[in-house]
């Protein structure tokens, strides 16, 4: 019994990231992708491993299944938040194995459009973009036909070409990162609405826990004026290092040793058309 009990630990362990990375991709949210591994390692002890034939289509059919199911009754939570909801923020260059996959399919502003997908869409489209899963497989974790699998995914990759601009090479978003960072503490107004593109938005999550945008900010000129009125009080006494937020350069800010905000921002050849500011509590802890 413990020898196979250790081999189910071992096959469950050597899974592990791929299903973490499954649920979090799903879910945007570090606690419940835990949550999600957790109940399947007590569902993988459970089963009749002797009559599961592929024990990794075994793992990823149900931490799928499990995630659509919180993904439907986490829009439902997520009513009641106050003010804007964004992913939470994973730090990639402390656990690469987060981001081995493809990484495009991590960054925060592609989670934030996959909100907007079904669960079961969503779920395809991450089964497919990010882990290469064959359509025939995808369709039987989903349950679907592979035709009707093939059409949830074009519809999301669809979905995410309409939706976003091709952004710009990772160095250039880590040096339009820098500068943004630089005009935002000195409160250079014209360099701030130089960095940005005319319809940038301003996207703020803080639950209400401080005080933040209660909706999204739109427009170079008045996104400009309100970052550079903000600084003297946001910035104060700020130390701010570079780290990596899901496979992107973000700005950490610590003060009193506490990181208090994780800054990012996407950008195109028009300019920075987003700027991402994580000031929740709760959703920093893989940045203290």
């Amino acid at each position: 019994m413990t020898r196979q009990l250790d081999e189910a630990e071992s096959v469950f362990a050597a899974a592990r990231p791929r299903l973490f990375g499954i649920a979090y991709r799903m879910t945007g949210s570090v606690a419940d992708a835990e949550d999600l591994v957790q109940e399947v390692w007590v569902r993988w002890q459970l089963a009749d491993r002797a009559a599961v034939l592929n024990p990794e289509a075994y793992l990823a059919t149900a931490i799928t299944r499990l995630a659509i199911n919180e993904s439907q009754t986490a829009r439902a939570r997520r009513e009641t938040y106050v003010g804007p909801w964004l992913p939470e923020p994973v730090d990639t260059s402390a656990d690469p194995q987060v981001g081995a996959e493809q990484g495009a399919v991590l960054e925060l502003a592609v989670l934030m459009l996959l909100e907007k997908l079904t669960p079961t869409e969503r779920a395809a489209y991450v089964l497919r973009e990010a882990f290469g899963y064959p359509y025939r497989e995808i369709a039987d974790i989903v349950q679907t036909s592979e035709v009707a699998t093939r059409q949830l995914v074009s519809r999301a990759r669809k979905h995410l070409a309409d939706e976003r601009r091709v952004p710009v090479e990772r160095a250039d978003q880590r040096r339009l990162l820098e500068a943004f960072v630089a005009a935002a503490r000195a409160g250079d107004l014209a360099a701030l609405e130089k960095l940005f593109a005319q319809d940038v938005v301003s996207w703020s999550d803080s639950n209400g826990a401080i005080r933040a945008a209660g909706r999204p900010l739109v427009g170079a000129a008045s996104l400009a004026k309100i970052i550079s009125g903000w600084a003297p009080s946001f910035w104060a006494g700020a130390e701010a290092s570079f780290v990596e937020a899901n496979g992107l350069a973000a700005v950490r800010l610590r003060k009193d040793d506490g990181t208090y905000a994780v800054i990012t921002v996407t950008a195109s050849a028009e300019g920075i058309d987003q700027v991402l500011w994580l000031v929740n509590p709760e959703k920093l802890a893989a940045f203290q």
